[in-house]
């Protein structure tokens, strides 16, 4: 159990504004995009008080900014410190806001009392509190923030089928971790456990160990957070690993009570849903802190198909609505954040057919968007049977408050097929989707470790490049049931280093030489029987081609002259030149012969001249 430690009421004052600088005048300062933190006193309560703080209050702030406000929904934060003390109890209330906008702001805070009122919609009724410091100011400077810190570049939204950064034209390409979905499960984090070991057929097989990521304690730095005299240095130097390997995202359940690992969930136990684990939540906000530093997208999973009627039966009711609600509260404020509505949403075979309907799906996404001050992309993670996929997708097509597919699929080699018939589909229906290509099969296999598939040919090949050239958003590695190193258990993500590396090599390739956001998939120009090719008619073609010995490119649609280079999807670095370097538009050229490894696979990129 958490150590319970009460700080003094002259402690507690001392927390009321924090994150923020003070002028010599005390007016007090934060950083644009950076996270403000207030603190207000209000009516002692705790965890398990009869009158439940997480239910029966409401704290709401109302932020100002000359003809902008903002609404956001503070939480219950027992002792102000709860990451470091574990306690459950205080008299201390929170909010969190990153601002957007220089120059002044106000706030005003008002915290309500009543019964159940956290779910109501109608919150007016409801007795005021007074609480202190419930008003007030605050200046915002500059960041001065630089490189991937996501406080210097900005809020990721969806933005017709891509991720693009809010306030400027540059875009982002997501590549990352699917694996270990159980990443929450951490042993440095309060009251944290497995409940059982017992795994079904199709899911990857756990013992009663959660994870401790010891591999990589040496992968955290000095200066790195940790909470309560040293805890948290493996989960924050695998995050130091990834960003290393230039990935940029994790995938990581929320609740996965009932579901696969059964060690994840924000509660103070797992049989009350309607009160949280405050010091286990802050302590994820640390993670999530650093993580947001390091530009790693906070892939953020609510649910799983064994758990997504677990809430109100799949309804958007009273414990569904508290959950959705406590997670905006406490981490909507990150700017890189996706709302992911579930592993494999919708009635799967192995579940006897119970799992969400399309009303409920529909629901849950609209309550998501109306909530999140910040409005993050919403998505949902499909399930990989073609059929079953139809059956869910088809009915959220053009739906305004769904943003995209988490896609899994079983066969690496149609995912571009797959991800092209979507995005058309969705663009049809008037509301393009962005879709990452996030979990591949088969179930048992996903992304071997390097030992057993040094070089990835066929997730490089298939997966990696058949669906980023065919216009996804990203892509995400998921490791399997049946590996050493699961989708459940593996500690060390230094066992697929080679596949970051590859990755690291697709999204280098994208972020510097194509405007792909502007591009379209036609791979029937290619002349081969196998390609992809992402393009900007008459500017820009980007191919993979598999098993290169010769290729042709159709360029009658296109005029002047084009330079070819080559890239090497496996090694990356700078661009090559082979035996053809200018092809002209007008009808179909050959590429020529690449500049070494003849019969293996290559990227060609082809540019208009200047």
């Amino acid at each position: 159990m958490k150590n319970l430690h009460f700080i003094t009421a002259t402690l507690l004052s001392l927390l009321l504004l924090s994150n923020c600088d003070f002028t010599e005048k005390n007016e007090m300062t934060v950083q644009k995009r950076h996270i403000l933190t207030l603190s207000f006193e209000g009516p002692p309560s705790s965890e398990s008080d009869a009158d439940n703080p997480f239910l029966n209050y409401r704290l709401l702030v109302e932020f100002q900014h000359e003809g902008t406000m903002k609404m956001v929904r503070g939480f219950y934060a027992a002792d102000g410190n709860a990451a470091e003390t574990g306690a459950e109890a205080g008299n201390v209330w929170q909010v969190r806001f990153t601002p957007d906008r220089t120059g002044e702001w106000t706030y005003a805070a008002t915290l309500y009392k009543g019964d159940r009122i956290a779910v109501q919609d109608d919150y007016s009724s409801g007795e005021q509190i007074p609480i202190s410091n419930s008003t007030g100011a605050f200046t915002v400077m500059p960041s001065d923030k630089s490189g991937n810190d996501f406080r210097a570049k900005g809020r990721l939204i969806a933005y017709e089928g891509y991720f693009k950064y809010r306030d400027s034209d540059e875009y982002f390409l997501k590549a990352g971790a699917n694996s270990p979905e159980n990443f929450l499960a951490f042993i440095g984090f309060d009251d944290t456990y497995r409940m059982t070991a017992e795994s079904r057929e199709g899911e990857a097989q756990t013992d009663q160990g959660i994870h401790d990521y010891q591999a990589h304690v040496s992968d955290w730095q000095g200066g790195d957070p940790t909470w309560q005299d040293g805890k948290g240095k493996g989960i924050i130097g695998a995050i130091n690993y990834l960003v290393s390997k230039g990935m940029n995202a994790v995938y990581f359940l929320t609740l996965n009570i009932r579901g696969d690992g059964n060690d994840v969930w924000p509660y103070a136990t797992p049989d009350d849903f309607t009160r949280f684990d405050v010091s286990k939540l802050e302590q994820w906000e640390i993670l999530f802190q650093h993580m947001q530093a390091k530009g790693m997208l906070l892939h953020v999973v609510l649910q799983e198909t064994e758990n997504e009627t677990l809430l109100d039966d799949g309804d958007l009711g009273p414990m569904r609505r508290l959950y959705l609600q406590e997670l905006i509260a406490r981490f909507g404020h990150h700017l890189a954040l996706v709302w992911n509505m579930g592993e494999e949403n919708g009635p799967a075979p192995w579940m006897d057919g119970v799992g969400q309907n399309d009303v409920q799906r529909k629901a849950m996404a609209k309550f998501l968007k109306e909530n999140d001050p910040y409005k993050h992309p919403v998505v949902v993670h499909t399930l990989p049977d073609e059929k079953l996929k139809v059956d869910v997708l088809s009915d959220l097509l053009g739906y305004e408050y769904l943003d995209g597919i988490s896609l899994q699929h079983h066969d690496r080699s149609d995912v571009a097929s797959v991800v092209t018939h979507w995005k058309a589909k969705s663009k049809i229906a008037g509301h393009p989707w962005l879709i990452t290509m996030d979990e591949i099969g088969m179930w048992y296999t996903g992304a071997k470790a390097d030992t057993a598939d040094i070089n990835h040919p066929t997730l490089t090949r298939y997966v990696l490049w058949g669906s980023l050239l065919s216009g996804a958003a990203g892509v995400e590695w998921y490791f399997g049931a049946r590996s050493v190193h699961n989708d459940l258990t593996s500690e060390d993500w230094r066992q697929r280093d080679r596949l970051w590396e590859i990755t690291n090599h697709a999204k280098t390739f994208f972020q510097d030489y194509l405007p792909y956001w502007e591009m379209q998939a036609q791979h029937q120009l290619i002349g081969s029987e196998q390609g992809y090719c992402l393009s900007k008619t008459d500017e820009v073609y980007a191919l993979y081609i598999p098993d290169y010995t010769d290729a042709t490119l159709d360029l009658s649609k296109a005029s002047g002259k084009f330079q070819v280079h080559w890239y090497d999807p496996f090694d990356g670095g700078a661009l090559q030149t082979g035996a053809i370097e200018e092809v002209t538009g007008g009808k179909e050229q050959s590429l020529g012969t690449p500049p070494s490894r003849t019969g293996e696979d290559w990227v060609i990129l082809v540019r208009k001249s200047s």
